[in-house]
């Protein structure tokens, strides 16, 4: 049995949704229990206190439509009971609605799930289901500490915790899983006044912020996972440059350097993901990318950087620019960049692999054989490749 149904199993069962609307009367609300994965989609438990013959239950979707649901017991004196399967895409929210038709009251309970704890689109369902089921039995007394305004930062510190112990995915679904409760208990909170709902409105955003800064640390992450081993060639480098150890280049002292003099790598790349990086260091200039195989083939010969086929970013004192955009950037300088040649997305990627962010990225259209390059500038210091260890 794989790992994220022995999990489901285990704690989905134990699950239940508070987010409890009352129409009218004084009629009980239903239990909206999360019985556990069926298929692709998530298996919804309504329970009433009430029997059979007393009541009536009803299932609605995201667009108040009634929908079909699976009585689970027989007998008309039992507790109404019925069942309903959620899937993704389908609105990702049901309903319960239990009527009493001789007390002419009703009474709803229901839940939304994010597509994030579906099994067939979560890709960090296995590795993280059991921390976001734990984190959701804790959600009840985390939604008294939100009420009050007084913990709001304690969940997001806990996120960050996490992040800095090199689990951004379970820290994701944490704060997402804690977003999708106070979004939908939103609605049952009466403020006292405009500056209080501002004040807990303020709090959302700052998770959601959270977010957001998670998983651009882990689009990085994803991205270093692909890490290959990269040489530079002797062969195929400007005249001007001189390589160390076949992993380091710089301007030579010897010859009059060049501002774009590039030497590209021994390894060719045509298809899949790969990612290597490169210490710059304080370097004032430096550009990093892929050429062709016939660029590469004409830089030993050529006096000239190619200009076609030569996909790369380039840093020159505080600004940086893509090759083929005329949008020039100021940004901080960093000294290790990272670079992602994605040929299945024909996106070229590099990132600030210290602050684990984006520089910046650029379209391939290109299709053939692509080698990672290198151009050191004209400084006389050394740029280097660096092994990765993922």
């Amino acid at each position: 049995m794989e790992l994220s149904a022995l999990l489901a199993a285990a704690f989905l069962p134990l699950l239940s949704v508070p987010a409890q609307q009352p129409s009218a009367g004084g009629s009980h609300p239903p239990l909206l229990v999360l019985d556990g994965y069926e298929g692709d989609g998530i298996r919804l438990r309504c329970l009433s206190e009430r029997s059979f013959a007393a009541v009536q239950l009803l299932w609605e979707n995201a667009r108040g439509e009634n929908v079909s649901g699976t009585p689970l017991a027989a007998s008309s004196t039992a507790n109404a009971s019925s069942s309903f399967l959620l899937r993704p895409g389908a609105g990702n929210s049901a309903s319960c609605r239990v009527i009493d038709k001789a007390l002419r009251t009703s009474a709803e309970s229901s839940v939304v799930v994010a597509d994030v704890f579906f099994p067939a689109t979560s890709p960090w369902l296995a590795a993280s289901m059991g921390i976001l089921l734990l984190s959701l039995l804790l959600l009840p007394p985390a939604l008294c500490r939100v009420r009050r305004h007084s913990r709001m930062a304690a969940a997001e510190g806990r996120a960050q915790k996490e992040l800095q112990g090199g689990e951004p995915g379970a820290a994701i679904i944490i704060i997402i899983a804690i977003i999708i409760i106070i979004t939908i208990t939103t609605t049952t909170f009466n403020y006292s006044n405009d500056e209080e709902r501002e004040t807990f409105e303020k709090g959302i955003q700052e998770l959601k912020s959270t977010v957001d800064k998670v998983q651009t640390e882990l689009d990085f992450l994803r991205a270093r996972s692909r890490a290959v081993n990269i040489t530079l060639d002797e062969n195929h480098k400007h005249l001007s440059l001189t390589i160390q150890g076949k992993r380091r280049v710089a301007a030579s002292t010897q010859l009059k350097p060049l501002r774009r003099a590039l030497v590209a790598a021994t390894e060719g790349f045509s298809g899949g993901q790969h990612y290597w990086e490169v210490e710059v260091g304080d370097k004032s200039e430096w550009e990093l990318g892929v050429v062709s195989k016939e660029a590469r083939s004409g830089l030993r010969s050529s006096t000239t950087v190619p200009r076609e086929n030569l996909f790369s970013l380039q840093f020159s004192h505080g600004k940086y620019s893509l090759s083929g955009e005329d949008e020039v950037r100021e940004g901080k300088p960093c000294s290790v960049v990272g670079v992602l040649l994605d040929q299945e997305q024909c996106v070229l990627s590099f990132f600030d692999v210290e602050e684990k962010c984006p520089l910046g990225s650029l379209h391939l259209d290109f299709s053939s054989s692509l080698y990672p390059c290198f151009n050191p500038g004209p400084d006389g210091k050394w740029l280097g490749v660096r092994p990765v260890s993922t």
